[in-house]
């Protein structure tokens, strides 16, 4: 059983995914809630105590995330970060994968020595993804670094790549890239589960079964294409940031108050 007094003090680090994009919530800063939020519910359910700060914001980079993210934290005093990285860096024209991944790793020994439990994520599998196919190859090397990495430092992993589940359309948002609200709550539970002390019951079913689902049509690939996958090039080539003027949700450990829990 997870003892939630351990993780009473929880920082969630990252980019668009952390931030919850494809959840929106109107109830919640930035409008978007996500699985980093659901975690925290839950694991404040049964501590009045629990606090919760989420530094994430939209298209922050590796480096981005392992300056300002990783210090603040620091600060902070966790029990429990959570780190999700990279995938922004992935996706750029070129890349020096070596020197991404040793910022990282540094990063994570950084956020090992506050003493929190630390879970790091791997990048989930591109190649149903037509836009980003071409990347696949790509994140499963990060991914192989990740995992060696990680496994040197004895921090957990959320192997993303490997939770076949989300092969399903139904856990994704309109486009394509970011989970759905089904998506985040699905995930918040992964993670739930990944904690060291969790049951394996705390693990959604490895058995997850999606409704048959048919394959989009070219009709609905193009306009996929013409409203999210041209202008996102675009954007992408014109180096403009999607998370410019946007502040994380919380810099502070704060209460829930009456967030829900899954």
């Amino acid at each position: 059983m997870v003892n939630v007094v351990r993780y009473r003090r929880y920082v969630a680090l990252g980019d668009s995914f952390t931030e919850g994009i494809g959840d929106p919530h109107p109830g919640s800063r930035n409008g978007v809630r996500g699985w980093a939020d659901l975690l925290a519910a839950r694991l404040a359910r049964s501590d009045p105590e629990f606090r919760y700060a989420n530094l994430a914001v939209r298209g922050r980079t590796m480096d981005d995330i392992m300056t300002a993210q990783v210090q603040l934290t620091q600060l902070l005093e966790p029990d429990l970060v959570t780190v999700y990285a990279g995938m922004n860096d992935l996706m750029a024209l070129s890349i020096d994968m070596d020197s991404i991944m040793a910022r990282y790793a540094d990063g994570l020994k950084a956020l090992q020595q506050t003493g929190a439990v630390v879970l790091a994520f791997t990048a989930p599998d591109l190649g149903a993804k037509p836009m980003f196919r071409g990347l696949r190859g790509r994140a499963a090397i990060y991914n192989e670094l990740l995992r060696s990495i990680t496994d040197g430092l004895g921090i957990g992993l959320v192997d993303f790549w490997r939770f076949d589940e989300f092969r399903d359309p139904r856990l994704w948002d309109h486009d394509r890239v970011h989970l759905s609200a089904l998506g985040h709550l699905h995930m918040a539970g992964r993670v739930f589960g990944c904690l060291p002390d969790a049951e394996p019951s705390a693990t959604p079913s490895s058995t997850f079964l999606p409704a048959a689902t048919r394959p989009a049509t070219r009709s609905e690939n193009l306009r996929w294409a013409v409203s999210f996958a041209a202008p996102w090039a675009i954007r992408r080539l014109r180096r403009i940031t999607p998370g410019r003027g946007i502040e994380p949700k919380s810099t502070e450990l704060v209460p829930l108050g009456g967030r829900p829990a899954f």
